[in-house]
């Protein structure tokens, strides 16, 4: 084995982690256009070689840039590459463009390769190259590749590679047929069902109540547990923000516009009385006299409309107001209590109209509406306004201005926070998610900029120092300590009294002694139980008919007792069906672990080198 240097030394590759099938290049060049990074720029033009196949400098960029943006579409947020490398992105990248230069390398050897008529093809089948017409056009291939900095030669090439190695892959792979045994083993695994009691404890099975904790207990408990009662690492930060509700009172408003535009809502502010209604339509006029008269005769009017093969949500025409209903509007709106009328024209045929409810009439009046009008129409125009302010904003603090400067010159308010990153419920400004990003991306040195929020405000944030973390002072924790101690200690004796009864049923006497017991007659293995904690399946599935375990899990403490076991079903379609699947998951799996193991050998095989400044200066690029 070749030693390994900081350059471009030979050296032995371990494993490839990650095998990459056939996928045209033409999906990588959609998926990266418009999109930072699309070439590098250095004068390398490779990063290193397995054999005699190099790995090109553009294929890493490329690879690298499409896994950052699934890597952020994936967070919902900007992934620097920084932070991906802190997750093994760049290595998962460069591992995968060994695996396939190793295939290619080894194809190569063996002569495989594809006729021009073949990659032909495959680019006129390829949509991203279709014209207007719905077929190949030369102006969009070309423009295609222009935008992706690459050339016809090159994607020719790659796309050779492509179906070259697809044709070595499946060789390898292709053919595998699952061992019928394995198929039963694991659908015997699969499809076994068990049957189980279960008791549920509460405090009410305690055979007495817990004892209230002395400030001694508390302090004791607060000393053996002070990680529990640390505040997390923050970042404090001080912010300036302007926001709509900040300056919208100051904004004008006049009674004219208010009132058009109480008047362009008035059916918002001004809403006739209503009926909740049901229509239950018939065939024809006869067909709805009859039920009138079965109705009449103390027929539930439920029994109607099951037997027209409806339920009531079918029927249900909610609140509406007496035009709604056309020519059955005034005796439907008649009615001064819930009851039936008909058979009434309707537009699908006679109909009984039921009447469930009477909704009186509703007038906001202009007086009434005015203040949020108002209200809405001031913080709109706030919103505005702040939009308007954001260019001056930026050139401040382009400037050099500090945020200080920035509430004093532009009137923003200024404020600061200790911000922790996974705080679950977050208040303030911090429940602000574009306020919350920005924090989480702010590091020491970074100069303030502009934030626009998703309510049409402000803010800019400076990083004035790391809170390292830091124990709450028992004085301020003492509530959360008493709610820790009392979970703990209700946790623990519910736990002892699980086990005392756990012990007296093996001793003989009954689960249902001890309180009511759910019974569960069959269950599979991805089954679920409500409120039970996830180790109830597995420790369910794991035990012999009449055995007994305590199950613990966050606010649960229970017994379980297995019943049954039923084994798996061996006929029926189910069961042929679940058996197929499993076979083809098997096969699948085999195929995989050959295909993974070819190349390892053929990576481990060839000589691979790899130089490392280019790939550091890729990298560089993208910061």
């Amino acid at each position: 084995m070749a030693k390994e240097h900081e350059d471009s030394t030979p050296r032995k590759k371990g494993k490839g982690s990650q095998i990459v099938v056939y996928t045209l290049m033409a999906m990588l060049v959609v998926g990266l256009g418009g999109f930072g990074i699309t070439n590098f720029s250095g004068g390398a033009t490779a990063i290193g070689s397995v054999g005699d196949r190099e790995i090109s400098a553009n294929k890493y960029a490329r690879a690298l840039q499409q896994e950052l943006q699934a890597l952020s579409a994936q967070f919902g947020s900007n992934v620097t590459l920084t932070q991906a490398q802190s997750l093994g992105l760049d290595r998962r990248v460069l591992t995968g463009l060994v695996a396939q230069a190793a295939l290619d390398n080894e194809a190569a050897r063996l002569g495989l390769s594809v006729g021009d008529g073949t990659v032909a093809a495959q680019i006129s089948e390829t949509p991203a190259f279709h014209g207007t017409q719905g077929s190949f056009d030369r102006e969009a291939y070309r423009f295609t590749l222009n935008r992706a900095n690459m050339t016809e030669t090159e994607f020719e090439a790659d796309l050779r590679a492509d179906l070259a190695r697809q044709l070595l892959t499946g060789a390898v792979a292709g053919g595998f047929a699952a061992p019928q045994s394995a198929v039963d083993t694991f659908y015997g695994w699969v499809a076994e069902r068990r049957g189980f009691s279960l008791l549920r404890l509460t405090l009410a099975d305690l055979e007495s109540p817990l004892p209230s904790p002395s400030d001694d207990d508390l302090k004791a408990y607060y000393d053996a547990n002070i990680a529990r009662f640390t505040a997390p690492e923050a970042k404090r930060i001080t912010f300036a923000t302007l926001l709509p509700d900040d300056i919208a009172n100051s904004q004008p408003v006049d009674d004219a516009t208010l009132r058009r535009l109480y008047d362009e809502r008035i059916a918002e502010f001004v809403q006739p009385e209503k009926r909740l209604v049901e229509r239950l339509v018939f065939p024809s006029q006869e067909d709805a006299e009859a039920a009138k008269a079965r109705l009449d005769a103390g027929e539930r009017f439920e029994t109607l409309v099951a037997e027209r093969g409806l339920e009531l949500n079918d029927i249900d025409l909610g609140d509406v107001a007496a035009e709604d209903l056309g020519a059955a509007g005034e005796a439907v709106f008649a009615l001064s209590e819930p009851g039936v009328v008909g058979p009434l024209d309707s537009d699908f045929g006679p109909a009984l109209f039921r009447m469930n409810a009477i909704l009186a009439a509703q007038e906001v009046t202009f007086d009434e509406a005015k203040p949020d009008l108002a209200l809405e129409i001031q913080t709109d125009t706030a919103r505005r306004a702040i939009a308007d302010r954001v260019e001056a904003i930026d050139d401040l603090l382009a400037g050099g201005a500090s945020l200080e400067d920035l509430a004093q010159e532009q009137g923003l308010t200024l404020g600061t926070m200790d911000f922790v990153v996974a705080d679950e419920a977050p208040a303030g400004m911090a429940a602000y998610p574009k306020f919350r990003e920005a924090a989480a991306n702010l590091q020491e040195g970074d100069f303030p900029e502009a934030v626009l929020l998703d309510d049409g405000g402000v803010v800019a944030l400076r990083l004035d120092e790391i809170v390292p973390p830091t124990p709450i002072p028992f004085d301020q924790a003492t509530d959360l300590v008493a709610q820790a101690w009392l979970a703990d200690a209700e946790a623990k004796a519910l736990s002892d009294r699980a086990i005392e009864i756990k012990a007296a049923v093996e001793a003989g006497a009954s689960l249902a002694g001890f309180g009511i017991v759910d019974r569960t007659v069959e269950i599979a293995r991805e089954g679920f139980v409500d409120g039970a904690p996830p180790a109830l399946m597995p420790a369910i599935f794991a035990m012999q008919p009449g055995a007994l375990q305590v199950i613990e899990g966050p606010g649960f403490t229970g017994v379980v007792q297995l019943d049954s076991i039923t084994p798996a079903e061996q006929e029926g379609e189910d069961a042929t069906a679940l058996k197929e699947a499993i076979a083809i998951q098997l096969e699948q799996a085999v195929s995989q672990d050959a295909l993974s193991l070819f190349t390892d050998a053929m990576t481990n095989e060839a000589t691979l080198t790899l130089d490392q400044a280019v790939i550091n200066a890729i990298h560089a690029q993208f910061n």
